[in-house]
């Protein structure tokens, strides 16, 4: 989290760290009811890899009788309400990183969280956070289940604090990186029943695949593999492929999108980035013959579709999101060059110039890429 309004945030860490304990004093005037809330909200890509759980969860023996709620990111709750609303009973949508500076409005929530008088409250992700924290604990739920996690993503001196919100702290085997997997044992331990679920899936109609659509950036510029490089590919996949190829991506993406349309042949591509929603993104997703993206949603989403994806992968992360288990369906193929400073959670220990992508992403290069990509290339 970035702070830039420091009394605000300092009111606001008031709230997330004395509150939840004087509701929970309270809720022992109480008997909950059969709801349940999950907390995940990370990013789209974290969402993809979890949401079928959530079918499994409402059916599951022991909560098959009961509400369940979501509070999730706003980033991609068109996906959540369009796929999801079957099993949710109420969602509530944030800017979590928003919450740490608005103080009534981290009130407010927490105090709805509350009176929804929750017996279960599931925070199923690994890398847990002051905020998703703080609203478990808000809840005063007779469970509050999550992971013991890590501090990756919060100040250890937050994370001792918060500790305290939760019943039950999972500890996860060393063995399971995977964020799918990590969610599996979550779910296998809280339900107490086997989840065979093997890989994510959104459930895109899909007669005729056609298209290779390319996502050149990746949210944060440094972890983006280079312009240039991306040049390069779609010049030699023009030369080999008579598919249509689109650009797509959001609107942080519209300037590389100019570079690459700028230096192509016109009308040799069709730029959509910054022009289609979320849903038109997976829906586009599922219908393409092949994505090429960096480590982005659009390769969660291309699994989840059943589609060919090609990703270029760095090591900040190396093996939580990317490269996919042998056993998990249509996995996207990796591209990437091994190095000794991998899974630095993108604390990288080179120095680096602002416009420069970090070393794992920019060793990577575009013949071994394109070698990658070659046999993909089939003409309908």
């Amino acid at each position: 989290m970035q702070i830039k309004k420091r009394n605000l945030f300092r009111i606001t860490r008031f709230i997330l760290l004395k509150l939840p304990g004087l509701f929970k004093f309270f809720a022992k005037f109480r008997s909950p009811q059969k709801r349940i809330l999950i907390i995940k909200t990370d990013a789209t890509g974290d969402f993809i890899l979890f949401r079928n759980f959530i079918e499994v969860t409402k059916k599951s023996e022991i909560f098959k009788d009961h509400q369940v709620d979501l509070l999730g990111n706003k980033l991609w709750q068109d996906i959540a309400i369009q796929y999801d609303s079957k099993f949710i009973g109420n969602f509530f949508f944030i800017n979590p990183d928003e919450l740490y500076e608005a103080p009534l409005t981290t009130f407010k929530l927490g105090l709805r969280l509350f009176k929804n008088n929750y017996e279960t409250v599931l925070q199923p992700t690994f890398a847990r956070t002051f905020i998703n924290d703080s609203l478990a604990g808000f809840t005063a739920a007779k469970q509050i289940i999550g992971f013991e996690g890590d501090t990756e993503r919060i100040n250890i001196k937050y994370k001792t604090k918060t500790d305290r919100f939760y019943t039950i702290k999972m500890l996860i085997p060393v063995s399971i990186k995977f964020e799918f997997e990590r969610s599996r044992f979550f779910l296998e331990n809280v339900l107490k029943q086997p989840v065979t679920i093997n890989g994510p899936s959104v459930p895109v109609e899909s007669n005729i695949r056609t298209g290779i659509v390319i996502f050149p950036g990746s949210g944060v510029f440094k972890r983006s593999w280079e312009a240039e490089k991306f040049l390069g590919l779609i010049k030699l996949i023009l030369q080999h492929n008579s598919q249509p190829v689109y650009l797509a991506g959001g609107p942080d993406e519209l300037q590389i999108g100019e570079y690459l349309t700028k230096n192509l042949p016109p009308n040799k591509v069709n730029n959509l980035i910054g022009k289609t929603s979320l849903l038109q993104l997976v829906q586009l997703i599922g219908n393409a013959a092949l994505i090429i993206a960096n480590e982005t949603a659009a390769i969660h989403i291309a699994a989840a579709t059943q589609t060919k994806a090609v990703c270029i992968l760095g090591g900040g992360h190396f093996g939580r999101f990317a490269p996919y288990p042998d056993h998990i369906l249509n996995k996207p193929l990796c591209i990437y060059e091994k190095m000794a400073c991998y899974n630095c959670n993108w604390n990288c220990v080179f120095q680096t110039m602002e416009n420069e992508p970090y070393p794992c992403i920019s060793n990577v290069g575009l013949e071994k890429v394109w070698q990658a990509l070659l046999p993909l290339l089939v003409d309908y």
